[in-house]
């Protein structure tokens, strides 16, 4: 069953909106540091999304014909970044919203960035920038109509995945 422009571009919309939410609690999450409960609720709707957006993509990758005919290691080869990417985000996300909100939780107004703290932001705001843009070009690659149907280049992975 191909996936139809109108669901694809309902699908696509969700994941953008997601990832926008994600961006935004990244960027202005520390300007509510003042009020550590707000601040633990956007942490965890945002650690919600980025499960909801993996969940997206694995339903997006089991509708192709590719993945119906049996070529799942071709698929997990494609998109075998993005999903050690977003496991690596997930994790350090939750790690550090973990120790911020730990830090912070009686104290809000309290100077809390330790080094190891500030170690765990940098690299997981660099997996963010890792995981935005290879997110959003998976779930653009797997708007492509070539992947839901029968074609030429499907058949030759196939003959060459059954040698």
């Amino acid at each position: 069953m191909m996936l139809q422009t109108n669901n694809y571009s309902l699908v696509l919309l969700v994941q953008l909106v997601l990832l926008t939410y994600d961006l935004f609690v990244n960027s202005f999450s520390e300007l509510l540091r003042a009020a550590p409960v707000v601040q633990l609720v956007l942490f965890i709707i945002q650690d919600i999304a980025i499960l909801f957006n993996v969940i997206i993509i694995l339903l997006m990758m089991f509708n192709t014909y590719v993945f119906q005919v049996g070529l799942v290691s071709l698929l997990l080869e494609r998109f075998r970044a993005l999903l050690m990417v977003s496991a690596l985000y997930l994790t350090l996300g939750i790690s550090f919203h973990c120790w911020i909100v730990n830090l912070r939780w009686m104290e809000s107004n309290k100077f809390v960035w330790t080094n190891g703290l500030q170690a765990l932001f940098v690299f997981q705001r660099i997996a963010a920038v890792l995981y935005y843009y290879l997110y959003k070009r998976t779930a653009e690659y797997l708007g492509d109509p070539r992947l839901y149907e029968d074609s030429l280049w499907l058949r030759e992975a196939f003959a060459k995945a059954r040698q």
